[in-house]
């Protein structure tokens, strides 16, 4: 038996809608913002353009160019393995 016609419009229309809503969320995830949280579990989204938002992304990459780049794995000096496992 075929599925009735107005279920079938319902799960495409689902469908879209869910869609719609994950190209939404793509397009506001691109957009660069500094979200910052407060104790308590406040919590503040701060747009790149605005004043707060321009110190913060500066503080940040300052703080990425201190940290240098990003290690690999976990290096582990030779001489010291054998003491380790003792």
């Amino acid at each position: 038996m075929p599925p009735k016609p107005e279920r079938l419009l319902k799960r495409v229309s689902g469908y879209a809608d869910e869609a719609a809503a994950f190209l939404r969320r793509r397009r506001h995830m691109r957009k660069p913002f500094a979200r910052v949280y407060h104790h308590g579990g406040r919590c503040l989204a701060y747009p790149r353009g605005s004043e707060a938002g321009a110190a913060l992304f500066e503080a940040a990459g300052r703080l990425i160019e201190v940290a240098g780049p990003p290690r690999r794995g976990r290096r582990v000096d030779a001489a010291a393995e054998p003491a380790r496992r003792a």
